[in-house]
């Protein structure tokens, strides 16, 4: 099961590199989904494919620390440090994620995602 979440959240970050982010997201996101930001906002599965459209592609991530909290047979909670790097003078971005999963007709489905940014980093 981690294998299987942590392939999906490459996936996602790749997506994000590559500006196909809104696609992805608005493919693999439950239709109640929810993604709690760092800087404050909550936004629904339109609000994400919405502003994914509008964002900057990231240069590069990496995915480290990670676990997996089973919380049964097709539900998951995928808990991280990500990092993400931009293109010139913008800073990393580190966070804290947690990615809940839960299996809809035999496919993971992104439920919430949650960004905590980790204290003295931007």
């Amino acid at each position: 099961m981690l294998d299987e979440l942590l392939d999906l959240e490459h996936r996602g970050w790749a997506s994000l590199c590559d500006s196909t982010g809104a696609d992805y997201y608005g493919r693999i996101m439950t239709t109640d989904g929810v993604m709690v930001l760092a800087h404050g906002q909550v936004l629904d599965r339109q609000e994400v494919i919405v502003s994914l459209d509008a964002a900057p592609p990231w240069r590069t991530y990496d995915i480290s620390d990670e676990r997996l909290v089973v919380l049964g047979d097709d539900d998951a909670v995928l808990v991280y440090t990500g990092r993400g790097y931009r293109d010139g003078d913008e800073p990393e971005f580190t966070a804290l994620m947690s990615s809940v999963y839960t299996r809809r007709d035999g496919a993971w489905r992104l439920a919430l995602y949650q960004q905590t940014p980790v204290p003295g980093r931007p």
